[in-house]
């Protein structure tokens, strides 16, 4: 091929060797496409080389990757800014296509080797527009991409056999795999010995002033437009999503498809793309322009399903993108819903099976074997009834910690598979011990659901896998080997969250946002207390979840064993320690003690907050343990303490108790009492020893380790010697013992309760009416920061709009207000530049990247605008990082320091002493040469004076020239020390907690009471209750003088009237009937496990109805609350033999009416 006959022949000039690579391409691109992919990403490798040779090392603007490979020359964030997002995009495109042909032994398309020839001309074009030497060796700005100069295929079919074979393929394809792995090794030798040759140094100076001008004199007479044809890069990126998704739309009826039909003028049609399974067509995608929104050809896509369904006989799936934003629909079983890019052929082919074969959830049993309590089989209805009558994609469950959560998690995965609802499913938790917990109870439950745990075991295939969310944020970017995701986005059918609480949310949303999956989030934090940020994100309103069963509910029906909050006053632990105090003996020991590492003076006083955290006091350890040991539950015939867990304050703390422990109680060699803590080696074998009824350590203690998810029925004391604030952990340990255990005391005797003995008055704050959380989370550092560059922006913008300052002077080198927003704008658009497409987290809002990556974007935002980087970006990962986190902490004093100036705010007193203070450390370090080399500065800030006419600049230079030193001071780590002061300790209380108060109050009087009346059974008021005759007014006076005799005072007995509504009625299920045996009369309709969401609702207001008021006709099923439910009562809910049922059922219970 002449240089005439090339679409490259404008490289001869300056770039030969990149023209000969292009040449070899366009060559192939017929007869070889993989290998004319490989060549143009070869190609495209080297000119790349070439810009980071010509604008890189000292004083170039190109700044070397974190490793030498094509991907990181290419996201490099210098690299990004140089390039512009057209012809960066392009190059990703190139890349993607070469390591396509390198990698996937699949045939490559001639299209794939055309478009990959048409990028490269683009990217060649822009180099040579703007590094040509001479202004007249650029190539013409009309020049386009000539498929026409590309040699003709080969005509013999012999010859396109063979390059179809398969063995063709994949020795074609590990040939190019040798070849790239030789050239990357020669150019990897080649440039360690470029950097060895100190001579070319001042060859290199030169060769880059040489291009610098060159450069130069190209920028001075820029060239008419070039068109970069970004729609075909747009169409390319759709074509690379769906190749990742195994659609190789290699066909011409995959592209531009004529359908028959349509209502125009022609009768005709073109789909964008078509998904074809043999003849049937499994999908539609339409595309529309990226400036209209991907939703706007829903009516025409639905019409080319019609046209296509008509000659077919198969409806497909619709999809619609813009390139950005992407839509699903299958119109024949949901609305249309967003999608982050498009299933694979399997997926697509299930869907279009489920159409038919998908059992209705409402009519399959739920297993029994599974999961037996009403409150468990009502969840998995009102779950599959949100999933199937409601089409809500998102449901939210409160159930009580050790109420089952993960065995009603199984019941339902157990319900959708049978129902071919779920094939696969993803079962989330926020720690490996969890993890291993649901693996095993999956194993236990559901065997052949062939549970994998992909934290250890990536590789294995099943139907349900297991995860922690750091684990499947990386999995989810990694490829298979054929460049297709392993984890699609239509993998997994459902999605389950365990403890669905708001950081999760705030972390780890983007799984939720890639997967098109049902999802199902599980809390045991009370539904008050979840934030409205978790309601919002499952579509629910606030305080409304899908269904909910609370500690209190499951307290007062006997499924959890209630907590005996026992408040203990320590007084140092309150007050802390004072010095006047002491005793005298104690003085003398205080004034000995070495409180810092300089020998200071000893301290007056040392606060409640220092007890335990670095101050550890030898008599308030031993008292706390003495009263444990004391009071708490024992076991084995009372010998022995029950499992204890000691919530500690810190490492320091835990292992303080334990050697404690140790020394006043030798005789349990060192076993009884055990640290369990995230730095514990081997610590899961502990917790497994622990969670052994008569084995060792019998108590544990823990720091945080111990908080959540640990199943141990066989706790009976928890001790809080720490302090907790947040009201949704401080439940999470509550729970750790309210899960029943039979038989723990010997044979009969269950555990009926547990202790709880807090220290650090964690029950008074938790027994206060505290509002629920609004759950506003601190956002990360790195997110915090962009945020306030982008408030400095617009508050400078704002101010520099007023003074009339349009914008800085190009040759200013002053620290104006206009240079500082110049230069914040510069940063944040180098952050913007580094957000890769290619990670899932940052795909979704490919819009806005491309969008900000223009630097023409930063120079005159609107506040709305700024407020839509903020919402879409600042959240993102990017590969301009800064990993000096004490820089990054002082930048956000600075710029909040700044930001309270522009804006005259209280605020910048506390952050003037908050930078002082810093100041005052770095002086502390004169003798560190970067920090003398800013003393002056230092000093300056330290002071008053300097704060006394202070400026934006001032703020700004203080904080460049001293952010890098702040990591020199040392963190604040106090000097450990070890007292043994006599501490004293008050009298104990038991403290009512509000959310299980009126439970176990309930417990404690109805037991009392059923003793007394049971010994009075032949009371004629009780003799007629029990037998369900008419109570006379006189009968109702006996029955309460009845608990006032049984030692029940006012209070008592008007809170069993609250919560009964009656007293014959609490009375009645004391004697002989109460709520269990009323459900019983209805047990086999439960059991039946077909029974609906409402239909249980049903049926627990006629066991509430009678628990209440004794009795009820059954005419009062066809009034409010039944009709409440449904208005036609139990005829518009059930057939008639089941109403038929509920009637005999009411009738057998002998009930009648109560009087009063």
């Amino acid at each position: 091929m002449s240089h005439s006959e090339s679409n490259f022949c404008f490289l001869q000039p300056d770039w030969p060797d990149l023209l000969s690579e292009a040449r070899r391409a366009e060559a192939a691109a017929h007869a070889d496409p993989r290998t004319a992919c490989f060549y143009a990403r070869r190609t495209l490798e080297l000119a790349v080389a070439w810009l980071y040779q010509a604008e890189g090392g000292r004083g170039g603007c190109l700044r070397m990757p974190y490793k030498a490979d094509l991907s990181a020359f290419l996201f490099e964030p210098s690299f990004q800014q140089l390039v512009g997002p057209a012809v960066h995009a392009k190059m990703d495109v190139i890349r993607r296509l070469g390591n396509k042909a390198v990698h996937d032994v699949r045939p490559v398309a001639a299209q794939d080797a055309q478009s990959a020839l048409r990028e490269l001309f683009h990217v060649a074009f822009w180099l040579a527009q703007h590094y040509a030497r001479r202004v007249g060796d650029r190539p013409a700005a009309g020049l386009q991409f000539r498929a026409d100069l590309l040699p003709p295929p080969a005509g013999t079919a012999a010859a396109q056999e063979q390059a179809a074979s398969r063995a063709a393929q994949a020795a074609a394809q590990e040939a190019l795999a040798k070849q790239a792995q030789a050239l990357a090794e020669r150019d990897a030798a080649l440039r360690e010995a470029a950097a060895r040759n100190a001579a070319l140094d001042a060859e290199l100076a030169s060769y880059r002033a040489e291009i610098a001008a060159a450069k130069a004199a190209n920028a001075a007479q820029p060239a008419t437009a070039h068109d970069y044809n970004e729609a075909a890069t747009r169409d390319l990126f759709i074509d690379l999503l769906l190749k990742e998704a195994g659609w190789a739309l290699d066909q011409p009826r995959d592209r531009e498809f004529e359908v028959q039909g349509m209502p125009n003028n022609e009768g005709k049609g073109f789909v964008d793309y078509v998904l074809w399974s043999g003849e049937r067509p499994l999908a539609l995608v339409e595309a529309k322009r990226t400036r209209r929104s991907a939703q706007e050809g829903q009516q025409q896509a639905r019409l080319y399903a019609d046209c296509l369904e008509q000659s077919t006989g198969h409806r497909p799936v619709i999809y619609g993108t813009n390139g950005y934003e992407h839509w699903m629909w299958d119109d024949t079983t949901s609305p249309p819903r967003p999608v982050q890019g498009f299933h694979i052929r399997d997926e697509l082919e299930l869907m279009a099976q489920r159409r038919t074969t998908r059992k209705p959830l409402a009519t399959l049993p739920i297993a029994a074997g599974i999961v037996e309590r009403h409150y468990q089989q009502r969840a998995i209805r009102r779950i599959a009834e949100t999933f199937e009558r409601d089409q809500h994609r998102k449901a939210l469950v409160v159930m009580a910690t050790g109420a089952g959560k993960t065995r009603t998690v199984i019941a339902l995965v157990d319900l959708l598979m049978r129902a071919g609802w779920a094939k696969r499913v993803l079962f989330l938790a926020d720690r490996v011990a969890l993890v291993n917990q649901a693996v095993n109870a999956f194993k236990a439950h559901l065997p052949d659901a062939a549970p994998v745990n992909l934290v250890t075991d990536r590789a294995t295939e099943g139907r349900v896998y297991v995860s922690t969310y750091p684990t499947m944020m990386g999995l989810i970017n990694e490829s298979a080997g054929s460049g297709q995701r392993r984890f699609g986005v239509g993998h997994f059918d459902l999605i389950v969250v365990d403890e669905a609480h708001r950081s999760i949310y705030q972390k780890y949303r983007a799984i939720f946002s890639y997967f098109d999956a049902l999802l199902v989030g599980l809390t045991a934090t009370p539904k008050d207390e979840i934030d409205r940020n978790t309601y919002s994100l499952f579509g629910l309103e606030s305080g409304v979840p899908t269904d909910a069963y609370g500690l209190d509910d499951a307290i007062a029906e006997g499924y959890l064993a209630p907590p005996r909050a026992v408040s203990v006053p320590l007084k140092f632990q309150r007050e802390g320690i004072r010095y006047q105090d002491l005793s005298d003996d104690e003085k003398d020991q205080w004034d000995a003690l070495e409180w810092d590492e300089e020998g200071g003076d000893a301290p007056d006083e040392v606060s409640a907050e220092a007890v335990n955290q670095w101050l550890f006091n030898t008599d308030t350890v031993d008292k706390m343990l003495a009263l444990l040991m004391q009071r708490g539950h024992k076991v084995a015939g009372g010998d022995r303490l029950g499992k204890t867990i000691i919530f500690a304050k810190n490492q320091r703390h835990a292992e303080f108790i334990q050697e404690r422990f140790d020394v006043n109680y030798p005789e349990y060699r060192g076993e009884f009492a055990r640290t369990i803590t995230f730095k514990t080696e081997y610590a899961q074998s502990l917790i497994d020893a622990f969670a052994q009824k008569d084995r060792a350590p019998h108590i544990a203690i823990s720091v945080d380790m111990l908080d959540t998810g640990i199943d141990v029925p066989e706790v009976v004391n928890l001790v809080f010697f720490k302090i907790v604030r947040s009201k949704a952990k401080f439940w999470q340990m509550v729970g750790r013992g309210t899960r029943l255990c039979k038989e723990l005391y010997g044979p009969g005797q269950d555990k009926k309760d547990f202790f709880i003995f807090d220290f650090c008055q964690n029950l008074e704050f938790f027994s206060q009416e505290l509002e629920g959380s609004e759950g506003a989370l601190a956002p990360p550092l790195s997110q915090r920061l962009f945020n306030a560059r982008l408030e400095l922006i617009g508050l400078l913008d704002q101010r520099l709009a007023g003074n009339g300052v349009a914008e800085a002077p190009a040759t200013s080198f002053a620290l104006t207000e206009a240079a500082i927003r110049e230069d914040t704008a510069a940063l944040l658009h180098g952050m913007v530049v580094g957000m890769s497409l290619n990670n899932f987290v940052v795909r979704p809002q490919r819009r806005w990247v491309e969008a900000w990556a223009q630097p023409d974007a930063w120079k005159r935002p609107s506040a709305e605008e700024l407020a839509e980087v903020a919402a879409h970006l600042s959240g993102l990962p990017t590969a301009a990082r800064d990993e000096d986190e004490d820089a990054k902490r002082f930048d956000a004093l600075m710029l909040g320091t700044q930001l309270a100036l522009l804006r005259s705010e209280p605020a910048l007193a506390r952050l003037q002493t908050k930078v002082q203070q810093l100041a005052s450390s770095l002086l502390e370090l004169a003798n560190v040469p970067s920090v003398r080399e800013h003393l002056l500065l230092i000093e300056a800030v330290a002071g008053d004076e300097w704060w006394q006419d202070l400026t934006l600049s001032m703020l700004e230079q203080a904080r460049r020239k001293l952010r890098a030193l702040i990591k020199l001071i040392e963190k604040s780590s106090r000097k450990v020390v070890y007292t043994d002061f006599e501490d004293a300790i008050g009298e104990t209380a038991e403290v009512n907690l509000p959310l299980v108060t009126s439970a176990v109050d309930f417990e404690r009087f109805r037991a009392k009471a059923k003793v007394f009346l049971r010994a009075h059974e032949d009371r004629l008021a009780l003799h007629k209750l029990r037998r369900n005759q008419p109570l006379t007014a006189a009968d109702l006076q006996e029955l309460e003088a009845l608990l006032h005799e049984a030692g029940g005072s006012d209070s008592d007995i008007a809170r069993a009237r609250t919560l009964h509504t009656s007293l014959p009625v609490f009375i009645r299920s004391l004697v002989g009937l109460d709520r269990a045996a009323a459900s019983a009369a209805f047990a086999d309709l439960v059991a039946m496990g077909t029974a609906s969401a409402r239909q249980l609702q049903f049926i627990d207001e006629i066991v509430q109805h009678l628990t209440e008021y004794g009795a009820m006709p059954a005419g009062r099923l066809y009034e409010s609350p039944f009709t409440d439910i449904h208005a036609q009562g139990p005829d518009g809910l059930f057939d008639a033999a089941h109403v038929e049922h509920l009637f005999k059922a009411l009738e057998s219970l002998g009930l009648q009416q109560a009087t009063g």
